[in-house]
């Protein structure tokens, strides 16, 4: 294994003592797989500087991820252009072998080294400009971080950018931080934290964008001898850079790529996931657990197809909620796409998707996508212009059981050539022949990786889970004993089916069970110990309830809001359905870097927002639709940096115990009720680590609703 630490780094290399090249880069990379790279001004002629060094680097497997200004040469321009458009064919170029020669003959060989890194993923680059504001300004920082296999770290920064000239003939410094060294180790965290927040477009004052996307926003420039003219001049798209050098012709292909991006390592169920698919000529469904990566493969699927069929090829993502729209958006522009956002208004897309396809149907244009609302793709204009696609159509359906619904399934395209449907639960319920029409449209499914094999595989994280009975005080035991007369009526006159008073007795008395008061003095001892903890949700239902003395009822969100955040003391904000689309993204970021402790919601957090930091969530509430309780559980299993473990507090409310007796006359009906609430505490406890010790807990209430039958067995529970 490559280590780092056996090299005896020392905490600066000058030139006056040390060639950097020789001393300090050859001998960081021959023990790296990863190598972060931030630079004012980069040119591929430092692969000249050590080459056998870089070889040895990237016959390992090593990636390089480069963040440079929008000033590059002219030739570097054509390299990196090359390498994204004909990466088909430069993948089978021996780029290690014109690697190991002596340098002068390697600067000679970058026309055909630097395509085939970028077409392999080996060499990933992106292009940071100031923000409006900043015209005459140039991104011109130095910064560097080799890693090792077991995940040690060296960083670096000083006066060297990354060309030859830098690191053999200029005068330059760098200082070095190691990150095994007790007194070293908080600067090389938050070097690798600053060049994170680089890559992931997150540095205020910056705007950082794929290679590909620059050069269609028209802000890449080229190099010139002559760098001391700052000229501001506007770009597209309202932002603005600074002018050195001359503008860019335009770089052909690049409208749109398909490539994998070089961070992306996919594990081995998306492999299978994505040979399975092309095998099945490109039509299937994937049923992944949520959490499991199904927008990552879904990409390296069309990557893969892509590189089988080749242009023109039209790609479309339906998606059923706006956010993931602008997550699919996000995700796609790392693959090289540029996907044209259809929602929010026909105004702005249609003109633009008519051009796109116009140009995709004339051989003007290689790829085409679009990542469109389920609302806008069901409406005539988007249609309309659908059926116009004569080319070959990948249509990518993700939360497909959304699809099932009957204004939605009859305008799935039958010309689409290709048809990936996603989702953790594709069946829909009650509703057979929706699940039938979406597996006949999408085909069978072609992958099966659950959350019992995302727990085994590492791909997950490990969770407990803790049910806890919530009794009802007197007030909402006389409302619910009620309401469940007035429900046990509609049944005995057998008027059941479809009856609109009957559905909204039984949301009235869901609602009451939902808000029980009691919940909130549960869930502030559970916080009481937790108040100084983050990365904690909570889920609650959208009634109200009764608070102080005054008993004033207020939204039990807000109640719960005022309690963590007044009385406890906690950093928390709300995240609902009324919340702006930038105060929802500054809400997850604040959520993600601990700034902001706890966010509490109501159901906006149940279908494609990535919250992966989450450590701890409490279910106030849940519906018994197991697609949304799958959907909150996979919430808060993703795997993030640091985090080993999960807690999932579950809150269930034990139904009066006078009609926990055979004798009483709602005894069948409470069973029903809370078996339904048993099937979700079932779901949750069999692969948690603590399953048989949560089953206890309701071990009582079980025996006297005679459910003890009802999934795990008593032995197990008690053992």
């Amino acid at each position: 294994m490559a280590k780092l630490q056996s090299l005896m780094l020392k905490t600066q290399y000058r030139s006056d003592e040390h060639n950097l090249a020789r001393d300090f880069y050859a001998r960081c990379l021959r023990e790296s797989i990863y190598f972060d790279r931030a630079v004012g001004f980069y040119s591929s002629d430092v692969l000249a500087a050590c080459p056998a060094a870089f070889a040895a680097f990237f016959a390992r497997g090593g990636r390089v991820r480069l963040v440079s200004s929008h000033v590059f040469t002219k030739t570097d321009l054509e390299r990196f252009r090359r390498g994204l458009v004909e990466r088909s064919t430069l993948v089978h170029l021996d780029g290690l072998r014109l690697l190991q020669d002596e340098p002068g003959k390697v600067r000679r060989e970058l026309d055909k080294v630097v395509p085939w890194l970028v077409a392999r993923d080996l060499l990933s680059v992106k292009v940071a400009v100031r923000c409006e504001g900043y015209d005459n300004d140039l991104y011109h920082e130095k910064l560097g971080i080799f890693t090792d296999e077991a995940g040690d770290a060296v960083a670096f920064s000083g006066s060297a950018n990354e060309t030859y000239h830098a690191l053999q003939q200029h005068f330059e410094l760098i200082d070095v931080y190691r990150s095994w060294r007790e007194d070293e180790r908080r600067r090389v965290q938050q070097k690798q934290a600053d060049f994170a927040r680089l890559w992931a477009n997150e540095t205020p004052g910056l705007q950082v964008f794929p290679f590909e996307e620059a050069a269609r926003r028209n802000l890449l420039r080229i190099h010139e001898t002559n760098m001391m003219t700052h000229v501001a001049e506007s770009s597209a798209n309202s932002y603005r850079v600074a002018g050195i050098g001359r503008d860019v012709p335009v770089l052909e292909g690049l409208e749109e790529v398909l490539h994998m991006p070089g961070h992306v390592r996919l594990y081995d169920h998306q492999r299978k996931a994505v040979r399975s698919w092309l095998q099945a000529q490109g039509q299937g469904v994937m049923v992944m657990a949520t959490g499991s990566g199904k927008t990552i493969t879904a990409l390296a699927a069309a990557t893969k197809l892509y590189d089988l069929v080749g242009a023109p090829i039209v790609i479309l993502v339906l998606c059923p909620y706006l956010h993931l729209v602008d997550q699919w958006i996000e995700e796609a522009r790392n693959f090289g796409l540029d996907p044209l956002p259809c929602a929010r208004g026909r105004a702005s897309w249609e003109d633009a998707l008519r051009a796109r396809l116009y140009a995709a149907r004339t051989g003007r244009r290689r790829i085409t996508s679009a990542v469109v609302s389920n609302d806008t793709f069901r409406s005539e204009p988007f249609q309309h212009l659908l059926q116009t696609v004569d080319v070959p159509l990948l249509l990518i359906g993700d939360e497909m059981h959304n699809l099932g619904a009957e204004g939605l399934r009859t305008r799935l395209p039958e010309h689409a050539t290709y048809r990936l449907g996603l989702s953790a639960t594709p069946e829909r319920p009650y509703d057979p022949a929706g699940t039938h029409a979406l597996f006949r449209y999408f085909g069978e499914p072609v992958a099966h990786y659950t959350l019992a094999d995302a727990l085994k595989d590492g791909v997950l994280t490990p969770y407990i889970y803790m049910p806890h009975l919530v009794p009802l005080t007197d007030d909402e035991l006389s409302a619910y004993e009620a309401l469940t007369k007035r429900i046990a009526r509609v049944y005995s006159a057998g008027d059941e089916e479809g009856n609109p008073a009957l559905e909204r007795l039984l949301i009235e008395r869901a609602r009451l069970t939902a808000t029980a008061a009691n919940k909130l003095p549960i869930l502030r001892n559970l916080m009481e110990s937790r108040r100084n903890q983050r990365h904690i949700l909570v889920y609650c239902g959208d009634g109200r309830v009764e608070v102080g003395e005054t008993q004033e009822e207020e939204r039990q969100i807000w109640a719960v809001t005022r309690m963590l955040g007044v009385e406890l003391g906690m950093r928390v904000a709300t995240y609902v359905a009324e919340t702006p689309k930038e105060r929802r993204r500054q809400l997850l970021r604040d959520f993600a870097s601990g700034d902001l402790q706890a966010l509490v919601a109501i159901r906006c957090l149940d279908e494609g927002v990535d919250v992966p930091q989450t450590r701890c969530a409490f279910i106030l509430a849940s519906v018994t639709d197991p697609r949304q309780y799958i959907q909150r559980r996979g919430r808060v299993l993703r795997r993030a940096p640091g985090k080993e473990q999960a807690e999932v507090h579950d809150f269930l409310v034990a139904p009066p115990l006078e009609h926990q007796q055979p004798s009483s006359p709602y005894y069948e009906m409470t069973r029903r009720l809370f078996g339904r609430e048993l099937e979700r505490a079932l779901e949750f406890a069999e692969l948690a680590e603590n399953g048989p010790e949560a089953m206890g807990r309701l071990l009582d209430i079980r025996d006297r609703l005679n459910l003890l039958s009802h999934g795990v067995n008593v032995e197990k529970e008690t053992e």
